[in-house]
């Protein structure tokens, strides 16, 4: 993550934001979310990733900023996966604090807020993130997350969640930046959860409504469970996931200090 170098000071958060044909409810999300930040008075950048759309996506993307919205685009030519989209647009992200969620609104606006609100006014560092309770989902969707969040926790003990899934997720940039993340496809979530285990970094974890998507199509396919299989047993047994070793634990970001002056 090295985004551009800049006149003024960073954000307080990145927010990534990886957008895969999501025409039918990006306008939305992205309004209500930067209504929300703005009414929080929180400096935030939205990290939109156009991930490979044939929809009109990319050109509502380019709208949002001509509005004025704080909006920073990224391109993925061709879609290689919803981690890669997330990679992506981790590599334009210039804030003391760095998250990603998702794009269809599946979490209201003002959750979002105080999942940044939580991780900045921690005294040490956290990973922040929630946990979606009574989610409309059908009961095989229901299903396949309750068996794979039972097999993570199981075979990595400590995690600190019980909705490996759940976004937004934010943490302090030095600590994303010590993840090495490498994830493509679903699994980044996990990857993220186990890496932050693994650099000793605390999770918090809240519960939130999780809400009707808005428009649009979930693009969760069954292929997505057998990617999860292999890759809990690649980073359980085959020595993947290894992290930067930190030199020190680094402080806790003081995002807030310019808010409470």
């Amino acid at each position: 993550m090295t985004g551009p170098a800049a006149a003024e000071a960073p954000p307080s958060l990145s927010l990534v934001i990886p957008c895969y044909n999501e025409a039918a409810v990006l306008r939305d999300t992205v309004t209500q979310l930067a209504r929300a930040f703005q009414e929080g008075h929180v400096d935030v950048e939205l990290v939109l990733v156009d991930n490979g759309c044939t929809d009109d996506t990319g050109r509502i993307i380019d709208e949002l900023i001509a509005a004025g919205l704080p909006v920073v685009k990224e391109t993925v030519p061709v879609n290689q996966g919803y981690g890669n989209g997330i990679l992506r647009g981790l590599r334009a992200c210039c804030g003391s604090f760095i998250g990603f969620t998702c794009a269809d609104a599946q979490v209201a606006a003002a959750d979002v807020v105080k999942v940044y609100e939580i991780a900045a006014r921690a005294k040490s560092p956290k990973l922040v993130k929630v946990r979606r309770r009574f989610r409309m989902d059908g009961w095989g969707r229901k299903i396949v997350s309750i068996v794979y969040n039972l097999m993570t926790t199981t075979m990595f003990a400590g995690l600190g969640s019980i909705d490996i899934n759940g976004n937004p997720k934010v943490l302090p940039r030095v600590y994303l930046e010590h993840m090495r993340l490498e994830s493509t496809d679903w699994f980044l979530d996990a990857e993220v959860m186990i890496k932050a285990k693994r650099l000793g970094l605390e999770v918090l974890e809240f519960n939130v409504l999780a809400q009707m998507r808005e428009g649009g199509t979930s693009h969760v396919r069954p292929s997505t469970c057998w990617e999860f299989l292999v890759n809990l047993c690649r980073y359980r047994f085959g020595g993947k996931g290894r992290v930067a070793a930190l030199p020190d634990k680094p402080a806790q970001p003081d995002a807030l200090a310019d808010r409470a002056q």
